[in-house]
């Protein structure tokens, strides 16, 4: 089952005079197991794409699923439903809540997905070892640095094994150990569960990794260019 599907999607930000086209007719189809790597410049958009996808925001016009499951435009309710079962979000700022503690805000999107509370556990101190940050769960979010926040927020939308990742810059803020600490959390998500991987992103080195790429124009998909003198 197609893991993410967008079938003439539009979308317009604004309105009257401001109104901008930010997708234009997007159609695609990303299968488990799959990274896909979403190129292009900034304002082409990419991040109102991860956005549909996921439900935080509605189509104009198409229809997205999501394992199959169509995320109703006009049910909001619904569409958080499907988000918290199997949609793992990474955003370009962290987000995690400054009340609780790094571990905390992990821990919370395993409950808000429904998990045993002693798997979420185990499963983020896993993920957090693996990215070099598991000595940090009991610091607040103002004590860590914007590389370890964002570790802690990978670690946050991996944690439930979620079907489908989006991620937006999720290596932005990293150096290059930690950048390939979190894409490998990643690419062992969609290798071990099947997940399928929706990635934004500038960084050059996460192609490697990639099982596609896809470049944004103006508001509309294609597949990326291959470099000179790639196979």
């Amino acid at each position: 089952m197609t893991a993410i599907q967008m079938d003439g999607v539009f979308k317009v930000r604004g309105r009257g005079v401001l109104a901008v086209p930010a997708l234009r007719g997007v159609s695609l189809r990303i299968e488990p197991g799959e990274l896909v790597l979403l190129e292009g410049p900034s304002g082409s958009g990419k991040t109102t794409l991860l956005s549909v996808a996921g439900g935080l925001l509605s189509p104009d016009a198409g229809e997205v699923r999501v394992g199959g499951e169509p995320l109703p435009p006009r049910d909001v309710e619904a569409r958080r439903s499907v988000r918290a079962r199997q949609i793992g979000f990474v955003f370009q700022r962290s987000n995690l809540l400054p009340g609780l503690d790094a571990l905390e805000n992990v821990l919370l999107q395993g409950a808000l997905a429904g998990i045993d509370a002693a798997l979420a556990r185990r499963r983020a101190e896993e993920l957090l070892e693996a990215m070099g940050v598991g000595h940090l769960g009991g610091r607040r979010v103002g004590g860590l640095s914007a590389g370890e926040e964002q570790r802690f927020a990978v670690a946050r939308a991996l944690v439930h094994s979620p079907p489908v990742v989006l991620a937006d810059e999720p290596t932005a803020s990293l150096d290059s150990a930690a950048g390939r600490a979190v894409v490998e959390a990643l690419v062992a998500l969609g290798r071990d569960r099947g997940a399928a991987i929706l990635v934004a992103t500038h960084d050059g080195r996460l192609a490697p990794f990639a099982s596609r790429r896809l470049r944004m124009v103006d508001g509309g998909v294609e597949p990326a260019a291959r470099p000179q003198g790639e196979a």
